[in-house]
């Protein structure tokens, strides 16, 4: 059983009994699991993972501090998304499951790789969930009828009704993300069509005139050097976090190797469409200027053109898509703390799964951290909330990097002949994937830079990294040796299935 080991290589020979067997007890971990997401299902979660309030909210203050220049910096960020994206799809052809980088981990790096991974993943979703579920009752609380309800109560409501859908099943998980997606993308659209409308016209909005003059008019692309638009780069990144969801479906859509690739590939467009696109409009349409980091730039774009009620309906955008991210993130650590069970990294509890193929366990572990968490907004500094967001950034970095890394792996394997290769390659690899990794130690360097609390959470990594080692240790202590790995499995597909 050496294979299994920690340290032992990640694969085997395709002939060879060994590797049959680990993929046999890779196999056992999907146990349970039931194939319902459908594939307009997989491309609007594709799609909603790419836009979110990073774009509705976010893009008013960088616009602020940057200028045009946000549009090139998303460029480039979504540059390294779609090759983040790619690789993962070379690993899903490969393999798809909903344990997803937490699993590949496992099977080219080792256990302590996969128990790294995955439980940065999931402490960026759980901060995550915390701010979402605040949000969702900042955004509710806009409308008069919640004015004069406790917000910890909107809070935990919201996190109530998302739970429920959670725990339901994968299906009507699959449906209101689809929905959620549909939301976030019809306002995307109508501002474009609209847009553009109003700069092939040439009508003047609030005594200008759309067009390029705007820009050149106004410090050009970079009315403020260089630097402030290299700086927001690390803002920008975590605007596409969640576009790894679309791996952890994998394991629970159907006919995964066919949908997954077409998913993947949209993605370059979606967000050259909606980021590029919608960040080159609004700077046509009326200068940078206009935009502030304290309203959503569509908001201050139609309440120029005088529509009424348009706040109410930004608003109902934005809750959407703070609704959206919840949702996404109780699916996701769900699976995640799953997966990590099945190797030992985490408690059996969190592996267990109800009849109709949900991980519960490990679901309600982070909606009970989540609750807990939600009061945390009015009793600590906000600074030291904001800290814990950009923690919950290192998490996403950990997570691409580990992807990136397993792709590279993945292919070494195929190389020496000891995998099977897949069709749907990372375009330019090795070259490509080792950029992408360069360009995720930069963004972390990036966010060093970014004082006070980028620094402060940059000199905490040596913190976080002595608590993965002491968690690993306790999860060592209390696991099944690696011997006794396909007792694990066998926990997975029987008592763990509740009815």
């Amino acid at each position: 059983m050496d294979r299994f080991n920690n340290r032992a290589a990640p694969t085997a020979k395709i002939e060879g009994d060994g590797n049959s067997d680990k993929e046999s007890w890779l196999a056992s971990h999907e146990a349970g699991y039931e194939k319902k997401l459908k594939p307009r299902h997989v491309q609007m979660i594709a799609m909603g993972g790419a836009i979110g309030t990073g774009l509705f909210l976010g893009a008013g203050g960088r616009l602020q501090s940057a200028g045009p220049a946000l549009a090139v910096a998303y460029l480039v960020c979504g540059v390294f998304a779609f090759f983040i994206m790619r690789a993962l799809g070379e690993l899903v052809m490969h393999r798809p499951t909903s344990g997803s980088f937490a699993s590949y981990t496992r099977e080219f790096m080792g256990e302590r790789a996969s128990f790294v991974t995955g439980w940065m993943y999931y402490l960026a979703w759980a901060a995550t969930g915390i701010a979402d579920s605040t949000a969702i009752a900042i955004y509710l609380k806009y409308w008069a009828i919640f004015s004069d309800v406790p917000q910890w109560t909107i809070a935990l409501g919201a996190l109530a009704v998302v739970s429920v859908i959670n725990m339901i099943g994968v299906k009507l998980f699959g449906e209101m993300e689809f929905w959620f997606s549909v939301i976030k993308v019809g306002a995307i659209v109508l501002f474009l069509v609209v847009g553009t409308f109003f700069l092939a016209s040439g009508q003047t909005i609030d005594g200008h005139t759309p067009g390029l003059q705007l820009i050149a008019n106004n410090g050009g692309i970079f009315p403020h050097g260089i630097l402030p638009a290299v700086l927001i780069v690390q803002g920008v990144v975590f605007a596409y976090a969640s576009i790894e969801l679309v791996g952890v479906a994998a394991g629970e859509t159907e006919n995964a190797r066919k949908v997954l690739p077409k998913a993947i590939n949209s993605v370059m467009w979606r967000i050259a469409l909606f980021y590029v696109g919608s960040v080159l409009l609004l700077i046509t349409l009326l200068p940078w200027t206009a935009y502030s980091a304290h309203e959503s730039p569509f908001v201050t774009f139609f309440s120029k053109l005088g529509i009424p009620h348009i706040d109410s309906i930004m608003n109902v955008v934005v809750l959407t898509a703070a609704l959206s991210n919840l949702n996404a993130g109780l699916y996701s650590t769900g699976r995640v703390l799953r997966s990590l069970a099945m190797g030992g990294s985490a408690p059996q509890y969190v592996a267990r799964m109800n009849a109709r193929g949900v991980p519960y366990g490990g679901i309600v572990v982070t909606i009970c951290l989540i609750a807990i968490g939600v009061p945390l907004n009015y009793i600590v500094p906000e600074r030291a909330f904001e800290i814990v967001l950009n923690i919950a950034a290192i998490g996403i970095i950990t997570t691409w990097a580990s992807i990136v890394l397993c792709q590279i792996l993945f292919r070494r394997a195929v190389n020496r002949g000891e995998m099977r290769d897949v069709s749907f390659r990372m375009p330019g690899a090795p070259f490509t994937s080792w950029l992408t990794l360069v360009f995720l130690a930069v963004v972390l360097l990036l966010m060093a830079l970014d004082y006070p609390n980028g620094s402060i959470t940059f000199a905490m990594i040596p913190v976080l990294a002595i608590g993965l080692a002491v968690g690993w240790r306790l999860a060592r202590r209390k696991a099944p040796g690696t011997t006794d790995r396909f007792r694990v499995s066998s926990y997975a597909q029987g008592s763990q299935v509740e009815n």
